[in-house]
Order: structure tokens, then sequence, then C-alpha cells
């Protein structure tokens, strides 16, 4: 008899690091995808961001002053390169968890440089995931909106149809997430090329017509327009908060392209083309203080503007792909750290592991979206519940890099306590601008952060008492064999098992149950451990490796590349050569039951059990025969 044991890991291993530090055939291309997915958030605030600017600091009558309109450019341009620049893009790239960015990486950077679990930085990880996915269902939302309502500048009687098309965009948006990341930006990439090049072209025209501009390009005038602001500060800051929205992912996204294709569309075309369009503008203002009132498109001769507007419209439903492509990587990350339960996920490029499609996370915020479009109307009334959620993130994310600094930079105090003040002292004011606008509709974020935190945290809780309940009740494999070794009570049973665990160290329950209940063992039982690689494709043969425990007891170990489907059949098979129509695959089936034992709230153990059966399948995830799958049940309560 031989028994191999197969100890299938239920959760693929996080991401392999994205190769961006060195320059490669496909960095131009990756270059221009990033532009296209992850900048396009950020890289349409030109239209909207100085125009309430200045009508924040008391120029909506249409004849701003000049120390507003320089005072106002200056803020916005520092910004973008204090925030956008020097801590998204030159710091937090820095902080990558093998290839992968946003809150939940730095959660794991800074929980491995701790070296415990921390239940402190656990909360920050997940309020900031959750956050982020508040955030991810409103921009697409605000995004498609503005764009689709500026198509009635050019035809006010197309305002009737404004929900249904974007609606319908939104659907197509989505259903093309299908494709991948790298296919979206192959499509997007190109047209936010063209429209950062437009936005440069038209800001240097003005900027030379009216040089006097440049003089924002000192922090002075936008300091000294806070510090005589008054009680325009709030609505001031609030409105040049805009200029950074969508700054989150450049760090966020940066497990789908890498981090030099993001810092290279960033500071060689998007910073630059961005600085111009919004000096620019300033210098429009500074020549003609009525066109105050919309000094983007009135940058643009009158023969172009049809052309801008569409351009614009095509750019604002592209600025809706960063989030999206966010969602999915932040919830990648929240399986592998254990906050979600196992969903399908789909990987679409054999040169970027970070790129991933989910289907769950598709739909649902797909339905958030469409609900929020239908229930709000109107951009302009979903701009009140726009900016806490990010403010609120960004926040979170500058707490955590600081143990990444302290922790695994290995910074002195010295450093990287003052930079951390300063970046939280900028962020707090923007998050505390932002929270004025709670009754207004920023409720809507907030809820969504708050029911994923519940959830989030209950599937974390949850986790840890089954797996603690399940363990006291098991046998380790060494045990297991050490008995085996002298049983002489059970009965041998011509064919092969395939038996699937979780945990190698201990034995897995199906096989303890196949013992105890039928009192047999197959002639052949194997039991195998299974990891994915940062390899695309691997030959499973020749990475499959055989580990003999005794008495006939082996464990092997397979390893998959990241886009071969996990065939745990078929890569056995070629190694071990056994006959599939006398093979049984094993599964334990672990069912969670309502107790009064303590541990958590009755209704969060309700809310856990209603998650459980929401996992996607084992079966499926490594395709076994369907025909040849047993599973020996196992009940815990909770």
């Amino acid at each position: 008899m031989r028994i191999v044991i197969l100890a299938a890991h239920m959760h693929a291993p996080t991401h392999a690091a994205p190769r961006g530090h060195a320059f490669s055939s496909a960095t131009p291309a990756l270059t221009l995808g990033a532009l296209g997915v992850v900048v396009g958030d950020i890289g349409t605030s030109p239209i909207y961001a100085l125009r309430e600017g200045l009508a924040a600091a008391g120029g909506e009558t249409g004849a701003p002053a000049p120390v507003t309109v320089i005072g106002t450019v200056s803020l916005l341009l520092w910004l973008l390169i204090g925030i956008a620049t020097l801590k998204y893009v030159v710091l937090m790239l820095r902080a990558d968890n093998n290839g992968e960015g946003g809150t939940l990486s730095l959660l794991a950077l800074a929980t491995r440089a701790v070296g415990r679990r921390s239940w402190g930085l656990m909360a920050l990880g997940i309020l900031g995931a959750a956050l982020f996915f508040g955030d991810a269902m409103i921009t697409p939302a605000i995004s498609v909106l503005s764009a689709v309502e500026g198509v009635t500048l050019l035809a006010p009687g197309f305002e009737p149809w404004v929900i249904p098309a974007v609606i319908a965009i939104l659907c197509a948006l989505f259903w093309a997430q299908r494709g991948g990341t790298g296919g979206v930006s192959r499509l997007f990439g190109p047209v936010m090329l063209a429209w950062f090049l437009t936005l440069g072209g038209l800001g240097l025209v003005a900027v030379v017509r009216h040089p006097a501009i440049l003089a924002a390009l000192s922090p002075l005038p936008g300091l000294e327009l806070l510090w005589h602001g008054g009680g325009a500060v709030v609505p001031i800051l609030g409105a040049a908060f805009l200029a950074v929205t969508g700054a989150e992912a450049l760090y966020a996204d940066m497990g789908h392209f890498g981090r030099r294709p993001i810092r290279l569309a960033w500071t060689c075309i998007a910073l630059p083309c961005l600085m111009l369009s919004y000096a620019g503008q300033g210098a429009l203002v500074l020549s003609d203080p009525s066109a105050a009132r919309d000094p983007f498109f009135l940058l643009a001769p009158g023969w172009a503007l049809p052309g801008l507007i569409g351009l614009a419209t095509l750019a604002t439903v592209i600025a809706s792909q960063a989030v999206i492509t966010g969602a999915f990587s932040f919830a990648y990350q929240a399986m592998q750290l254990g906050l979600l339960p196992r969903m399908a996920v789909h990987h679409t490029s054999t040169t970027q592991r970070g790129q991933i499609y989910l289907p769950r996370i598709n739909v649902m915020l797909l339905f958030c979206v469409v609900v929020l479009v239908l229930s709000f109307g109107s951009s302009s009334g979903l701009a009140a519940a726009y900016g806490i959620a990010v403010t609120g993130e960004m926040l979170i994310t500058t707490l955590l890099a600081y143990v990444v600094m302290r922790r695994v930079w290995n910074w002195s105090r010295g450093l990287a306590l003052p930079l951390t003040v300063l970046i939280l002292a900028v962020e707090s004011a923007l998050f505390g601008v932002n929270m004025t606008k709670v009754t207004n509709g920023g409720y809507v974020p907030l809820a969504v952060a708050a029911a994923l935190c519940v959830v989030m945290a209950t599937w974390l809780r949850g986790s840890v008492i089954v797996q603690d309940r399940s363990r006291a009740r098991g046998v380790t494999m060494e045990a297991l064999v050490k008995s085996l070794s002298h049983s002489s009570r059970l009965r041998r049973v011509p064919g092969t098992a395939v038996f699937l665990t979780a945990e190698p160290v201990m034995a897995p329950p199906a096989l303890l149950h196949n013992i105890k209940h039928n009192g047999v063992l197959h002639e052949r039982s194997y039991v195998v451990t299974v990891t994915i690689s940062d390899q695309p494709h691997l030959d499973p043969e020749a990475s499959l490796v055989v580990e003999t425990l005794g008495d006939g007891i082996e464990r092997v170990h397979v390893t998959f590349g990241y886009m071969d489907p996990p065939n745990i059949a078929r890569a056995l098979r070629r190694r071990l050569r056994f006959d599939i129509h006398a093979t049984s695959f094993f599964l334990n089936r672990r069912t969670v039951l309502l107790s009064d034992r303590p541990g958590l709230a009755r209704w969060r153990k309700k809310l856990f059990i209603g998650l459980t059966r929401t996992a996607a399948a084992a079966h499926d995830h490594y395709h076994l025969p369907s025909d040849r799958v047993i599973e020996l049940g196992q009940q815990i309560s909770l």
C-alpha cells in the first residue's frame, strides 16, 4: 500500500513582483496601458478642478482677482506634486508586496515586519480596503455621468436620454473587463495619450501668451490664498482636492502594470501635461476673467470645441477604469489575507501576473454603480458623496506607510516621522473638508465602507475560530503514519484515493473520516500539496516532488504556472501513472453550525455561515472529474 498526501492550498499564493525595475521590450506597451488605465481618473480633473476652485475662492461672479487665480493654480499644482508625485509615485510605489500595491499590500508588509498579526494594523487595513471599495463604486458613476451630461452642451435635447445612455455605457465598460486589463488598456491607452497631449498643447499655448501665470509654480501664492481665505478656506480646499482624486490608483493598480511603467507614464506624460493644463487655464483667466466660468473648454478655439467635448467624453468614461482594476486587486489581496471568501480569479496576461479579472466583484460593482446612477440622477448630486472615501483611504495608507518606513526600509525616526506628519497634516485637512459632505450624500461611501468592514472582520474572526476548533479535533500526519504502521484492523481496498486538505501538516479530515467510519484504506491513496508559481506556464510533471513519509505514505508537491489551470488529476497521472477510472477524489466539506459557544455575536455567526456558502467550490477550482469526487462532511460549531 502507498498513501500519498495531496495537501492543496485553497488560496493561491501572493503575486509575483512584476519585473518593472529593468527596462524591457514590454515597457513601452505597459507604459501606454498604464496611461490609459491607471492615470485616467486623475487625468480628467482639469475639466472641473480649476473652475470649482475659482468659484470657491470667490470667482463665481466671473471676475476673479489675479492673486486668486495664481493662488488657486498654485494649490492645484502643489497638490499634484506633493500628494500624487512625492507620496504615491516616489514613495508608495517602493512599497510593493510581491509586485502588488494598495492598502492591503502595505498591511501585509507591515504585519510581516512586526512579526505577528497586530489587530490594530489589521483594523487599519480592513478600513482602508473598505473605503477604497466605497470610492470604486462612486467613481464610475460620477465619471460617466459627467461625460454624458457634457453632450447636452452641444445637443440640449439629449437630456432625457442621459440616464439610459449612462447605464448602457456602464454595462459595456464592465462587460469589457472580461478581456482583462491588457485588452482594455490597448483600447484606452492611445485615447488617453491623445487626451494628455491635447491638455498639454492647449495649456502651453496659453502660458506662452500670458507667462505671468508662472508665478504659480511657487507654493507661496497658494498658502497666502488659504491664509487670507477666511470662511472660504473649506470650499477652496474641497475644490482643490479634485485635482488629486484618482491618485490612490497610482499605487493600488501597481500589480497590473508594474512600478516602472506607472512612473514613466506619470512623470514623462501625465504630470507635465496636467501642470500645463492648469497653468494654461489660469493664464486664460488672467487675460479674460470671464473665462472663469469654464476655463478648460474655453481654452480651445471655437472650431475645436466639438472635438474637445468628444475627447473629454471618452476620457472621463475611461477614467473609471482605474478604480475598477484597483477593486480587482484589492479583492484578490483580501482573499490572500483571509478577509474575504474564495472567489474565482481569472489571470488575463502571460507577462503581468497582477492583471486579473474577478467576475463576482465585477457584477457586484456594476449593480452598485447602476443603483447610484438611478438614485442620484446627476453628477452634481453624486459630487456631494465624493471625496470622503478617497481622503480616508489616503490617511490610512500614510499611517501604514510609516510602519513600513520604520520596520521594512529601516528609516530613522528623524526621517520617517517628520515626513509622515507633513503628509498627514495635508491629508487630514482634506479629509476634514470632505467630511462636511456627510449629510448631503457623503454617508453613501461611509455606509458601504462600514458594511464591508463588518463582512471582512466577521470572515477573519470566524475563520480563525473554525480553524482552531478543527485543529483541536485533528491528527498530525506524523501521528497518523505511526498509528497506521501498527494497525491490523484496517481493510485494504483496490483502487486509488486522492485526498485534498488545506493544511499539509495535519491529516486530511476526509482521510480520517474514511478510516474511522468506513474502516478502509485504498491500495493507493494520494494527498498532494499544490502551489502556484510566479511563471505563467510550467510543466507540472517536471515540478512534481514526491516525499516518502514511511509505511508507503508519500507527500506530493505539485507546482502550476499561474496561467495554467490547476488540473490535479492530469498532473498526477503524468508522473505517478494511475488509472483515473479507478480513482476517487475525496474532499472535506466543512459545514459550520450555529451554536451558543462564545467567540462571535449571534448575528455575526449567521453572517459568517452565509459567507461560507458563497465560497467557490474546490472541485471546480482544481478541475476534478465530477463523477469521481466524493465529499465527506465535517461539522464544526461556531
